[in-house]
């Protein structure tokens, strides 16, 4: 049941380097002027078998390996690709050029440079968070203006509410001095507002801009009016012989709405911390070992796939790579969740940005750039936090038709209380009406799930569970039932050979020597654990021919001029080999928990291999947590029954399948489906592609470099069964929190624009001032956003297990 696994990436790169030119031009010492490597940025000389002409410019690179890339794909380094990731070559967390940016509430828009978005107004941010200091431009701006406008702000609040008290023989020109104060704070210090709100005119594209600049400017244009030209109004609109003004509404709600604006933008920056801190893991060098054995520390945009690297106790690990001296403890927390370092030999792969802790490592660069663990961690949780829950259309269908009923609720609550209310009544309908526009707010609709989605995504990273996007959040909490493969998820994914029984005419030497011969072309673990124990048995091995992978069964091949098939029954029986003369040392041998295959060579039976994987000792306590949360766990393994059923009598799986076929596994899903089960389907990503793709939640069991990113919806860095449990209780929780968000703005709008029309008026005599509304608003959205950001605080542990 071996089969060749392998990942097809889509190896995009941003870098926007300067085309470097047909020639360099002289420098005052007479030498050339370097020139910039396209792919990795390097600066180099020129080089006649290092240059590549493409659209009339000569580019020149560091290495063969460069150019090759350079020329497999010219524009993919010439033009931008987006900001979707980091570049080849270019370390993660540095901001690539030709940034994409998209807005948190609508993650559909994408725009090439900053704005505002045109459906909601709010403005946009990088697609791809980066790890520099530089501060939010909006959010600089907003305080700029809420700070210089404030003690304007201020002295017209206290005029209009104290004025009476603090001059009682009454301030001679009140009013204009009002005005004079008040018209900073609304025409410069709201005049993004003032944007935003004719956008949204002429886009017929109403949102919160829409009624928060339409109550501010009924309000300020009304004084205006009241100011200069008082005879215009009716007798009704006046109170204490002289018509109302409301300056102090106008300038309170613009700071106050620029203060709301300063705490949601602050608290939406924080849910970037946690994508913010995986780029701001990537180490900034490396040391190199050269040709000659001399060592440099080169920039990581430097190294390239094949050089060696040494690692010192203490520093990070630059690259994804392969251990090929020395002897190591490495800490591979801050990326699979694990809290014990891992020990490292020649021969184990490494992480990029794991800390090496204690003995000195040199290794292989085998993955740089985009291609690194690390990166592709990053993109998956940027595409998953830009994703939109689909919960999330229950706050669409209202919000669209939000802003116009607002607009119809103020214009009634205005007519309302002018024809039908007491004396004075068209002044409280006007108060009304502007409290009525302002309060209503569906920026907090809006941002209810992304702000948890952001929020629930970087935290889960940390722990190595990676969320393809919000779909797959919400719909893992619904999920009844599990299917489980054996090797890697219930095991430890590193068999270890176990014993050889040979068939008549045959050795044991023979057996191992034709089985770890043909297994040089397969990537599965049973045939690494055959490998090394030939290479530890010094056996010369022959290349194998005409290699072929048997979709999960086994591999076929040629072998010193024979045909060879090492696989499962089912494999025998296609190839019309008759196995049973050893079926009762495989069924012996299975019995023991050991994974058996048979080998074949010319139509002959050659012997049996057995290969024996550890459970993990992690396998019981996630089992035992998974089933008190009601979950039915099947396991579904390539091993042959009497396998199957010894490890799952050891786990307590009551319903398990040996010597299936991914086919199988595809079967087993749909069928689990018309039963009405929810179903989850954990494999490696690759063989169980179809499995994965029809399940209600496809999860990739990750082995270090090894996960399968994009073939699944949900992705465990850690190939270890308490990851699903962890994602399932981040689950549970994130689509809680989300429930609450949105609860609380449906609930904050459904009793806010009532108490701003005034129906409580007939029962309190009070009336909801328009300023009181107006912090009501900004602290609406202010609050949704906190809410979720407790979920940085991660989940409880008793609900992980």
């Amino acid at each position: 049941m071996h089969s060749s696994e392998g990942q097809q990436h889509d190896h995009r790169h941003h870098d926007h380097h300067q085309a470097n030119g047909p020639g360099a031009s002289p420098q005052p010492d007479g030498h050339a002027k370097p020139f910039t490597d396209p792919v990795c940025g390097m600066k180099v000389g020129p080089n006649p078998e290092r240059e590549v002409a493409h659209k009339g410019h000569v580019y020149h690179f560091c290495s063969t390996g460069c150019m090759q890339k350079f020329r497999a794909s010219p524009a993919s380094y010439l033009e931008g690709q987006g900001a979707a990731g980091a570049s080849a070559g270019q370390a993660p967390g540095l901001a690539p050029a030709g940034t994409v940016y998209t807005c948190p509430m609508h993650p559909e828009v994408r725009a090439p440079q900053p704005g505002n978005c045109p459906i909601c107004g709010m403005a946009l941010e990088p697609l791809m968070p980066t790890v520099d200091d530089e501060e939010n431009p909006e959010l600089a701006d907003f305080r700029h203006r809420f700070w210089w406008t404030l003690p304007l702000t201020v002295i017209v609040f206290a005029l209009a509410m104290f004025g009476h008290a603090l001059f009682p023989q009454g301030l001679p020109y009140q009013n204009l001095i009002e005005l004079a104060l008040s018209a900073p704070v609304v025409l410069w210090a709201g005049w993004p507002f003032f944007e935003r709100w004719w956008q949204s005119l002429l886009r017929m594209s109403p949102n919160m801009w829409t009624l928060i600049g339409t109550g501010v400017l009924a309000a300020f244009g009304y004084s205006i009016v009241a100011t200069l030209a008082p005879q215009l109004f009716p007798a009704a609109f006046a109170t204490h012989g002289r018509v109302g003004v409301y300056f102090e509404a106008a300038a309170v709600i613009v700071s106050l709405t620029l203060l709301g604006q300063i705490l949601e933008l602050r608290a939406r920056s924080q849910t970037s911390a946690a994508i913010k801190s995986l780029l701001g893991l990537a180490p900034k060098t490396a040391r190199r070992i050269n040709a000659d054995g001399s060592e440099e520390d080169v920039p990581l945009t430097h190294v390239h796939i094949g050089d060696a690297l040494r690692v010192r106790p203490g520093e990070k690990v630059p690259v994804d790579g392969v251990v090929i001296e020395g002897d190591s403890s490495v800490d591979e927390s801050m990326l699979t969740g694990e809290p014990m370092p891992v020990s490292k030999r020649a021969g184990d792969r490494v992480i990029g940005a794991t800390i090496n802790s204690s003995g000195s490592l040199v290794m292989r660069a085998e993955k740089i750039g985009s291609e690194t663990m690390l990166s592709q961690i990053v993109q998956m949780v940027a595409q998953a936090q830009r994703s939109r829950a689909p919960m999330q259309r229950l706050a669409d269908s209202v919000a669209g038709y939000f802003v116009v009923v607002v607009v119809v609720i103020a214009l009634l609550t205005l007519f309302g209380w002018g024809l039908f209310g007491p004396e004075s009544g068209w002044v409280y309908g006007f108060v009304n009406a502007v409290a009525v526009l302002i309060i209503a707010c569906p920026c907090a609709l809006g941002l209810a799930t992304p702000m948890s989605i952001m929020a629930a995504t970087g935290q889960a990273a940390t722990r190595g569970v990676l969320f393809r996007d919000a779909a797959a959040i919400e719909a893992l909490r619904k999920v009844d039932t599990l299917i489980v493969d054996k090797t890697g998820t219930l095991t430890e994914g590193k068999p270890a050979f176990n014993t050889i029984v040979p068939a008549v005419g045959f050795t044991e030497q023979e057996v191992l020597r034709i089985a770890a011969s043909i297994d040089q072309g397969s990537e599965h673990p049973l045939a690494h654990a055959i490998l090394a124990e030939a290479r530890a048995r010094e056996m010369a091995l022959t290349k194998p021919e005409a290699f072929e992978s048997a979709s999960g069964i086994g591999v076929r091949g040629n072998v010193d001029g024979m045909k060879i098939a090492l696989g499962n029954t089912a494999l025998m029986d296609a190839q019309a080999i008759d196995w049973h003369p050893l079926a009762d040392s495989a069924e012996r041998l299975r019995g023991e928990g050991a994974s058996v295959m048979y080998l074949a060579a010319d139509g002959r039976l050659a012997g049996l291999i057995a290969v024996s994987d550890p459970i993990k000792a992690t396998t019981s306590e996630a089992l035992s947590t998974l089933r008190s949360e009601g979950l039915h766990v099947i396991m579904a393994t390539g091993d042959g029954v009497t396998t199957a059923k010894s490890v799952a009598g050891r786990l307590g799986i009551d319903e398990y399948y040996g010597e299936v076929k991914p086919v199988d596994k595809l079967a087993l899903v749909e069928r689990l489906q018309q039963q009405g089960k929810i179903v989850a389907m954990a494999g490696d990503g690759i063989n169980d592609a179809p499995a994965l793709a029809k399940a209600n939640v496809g999860i990739a069991m990750g082995t270090g470099t090894d996960v399968a990113i994009n073939s699944a919806h949900v992705a465990l860095v850690k190939g270890d069964l308490r990851g699903i449990a962890q994602a399932r209780a981040i689950s549970v929780e994130t689509v809680r929190n989300m429930w609450q968000n949105l609860g609380f703005a449906f609930v904050y709008n459904a009793a806010g624009i009532p108490l701003a029309a005034g129906v409580l008026y007939p029962y309190t005599g009070q009336l909801l001032s328009p300023m009181i509304a107006a912090l009501a608003m900004s602290l609406s959205s202010v609050s949704v956003i906190a809410n979720a950001l407790r979920l940085r605080r991660g989940v409880p542990a008793r609900q992980i297990g």
